[in-house]
């Protein structure tokens, strides 16, 4: 199979090249090489590259900026996708498009998790504008599978734990305050991409939930990190209230991978136990690019 990754230079991209490549042939790209927003950009590689499937992982992904740059948010994360819907039915491929826990308000009781039958309700630009990239997809695209996942963190480009990581190494005797009070499942984006790797591969198409099993809050998420990673550094617990943002983040972003495991495809391990496997897999790379 050819596949064609578009922001293939983020931490799911990036993964996503390296799980496919020893199976498939893989293209990843990312700007300025390849814009999803722009339709020369997109007809170019489709016309002289001819992938069978489009994973995207390209979106804007900046959610408090978002806030106040509306409109670039929606001209990626919704004109994006239907630029790449369109395309896809044109030369008919299958698209598989990286969707988010933010279409959902996050108001149901913890721990009750979110399935994929569940309506979106989102309170944030980001939630907003991923939500109408997904209807673009289910429009215009006649075989396409969308995949929600939550809270993601890989080797490569910018996450969570890298931040936590590189306080706590360069400040740790000013300790942390972390959020307690918001919970989700984590996500390791190389468990992902084989998750993205199991439906491209089985060519099942619909709406599925892909995150880390089970759930934890912000702080349960970064004392578990430090503690695979070996550093004693202290992590204090706080509230929303205490840490504002300039985004209403969904304090119940729990997801289930219900419709993966009715299909017999979910990759999917417990995040506690894929943050172990991550963080001995790339202590040392991770520990020398936070001293820098």
């Amino acid at each position: 199979m050819k596949i064609l990754v578009t922001g293939g230079w983020g931490q799911l991209g990036w993964d996503c090249r390296e799980v496919f490549a020893p199976r498939h042939e893989v293209l990843a790209l990312d700007l300025p090489n390849l814009d999803i927003t722009d339709a020369a950009s997109v007809d170019g590689i489709l016309n002289l590259w001819k992938p069978d499937a489009i994973v995207n992982c390209a979106a804007y992904t900046a959610v408090d900026r978002a806030e106040s740059d509306v409109a670039k948010a929606w001209h990626v994360n919704r004109d994006g996708p239907a630029l790449l819907a369109s395309r896809a039915k044109a030369h008919d491929l299958f698209l598989l498009h990286v969707s988010t826990d933010y279409v959902f308000d996050g108001t149901r009781p913890i721990p009750e998790p979110y399935v994929e039958t569940d309506a979106p309700n989102p309170i944030s630009t980001y939630g907003k504008s991923k939500l109408a990239g997904e209807r673009e997809i289910e429009e215009r695209a006649p075989r396409h599978a969308i995949l929600r996942t939550a809270w993601l963190y890989g080797a490569h480009g910018y996450n969570f734990l890298k931040t936590i990581l590189r306080r706590a190494v360069n400040d740790p005797k000013k300790g942390l305050r972390v959020v307690n009070d918001q919970y989700g499942s984590p996500t390791w984006s190389r468990r992902l991409a084989h998750q993205i790797l199991a439906v491209l591969e089985a060519d099942t198409t619909g709406l599925f939930h892909a995150s880390g099993e089970g759930y934890g809050s912000w702080f349960d998420f970064a004392s578990a990190f430090l503690s695979a990673m070996g550093l004693d550094a202290e992590v204090r617990a706080c509230t929303t209230a205490d840490y504002p943002t300039p985004t209403t983040r969904p304090t119940n972003s729990i997801l289930e991978n219900a419709a993966l495991k009715r299909a017999g495809l979910n990759q999917m391990k417990d995040w506690r136990e894929d943050l172990q496997a991550f963080a001995s897999r790339y202590r040392d790379s991770l520990l020398r690019e936070v001293a820098h």
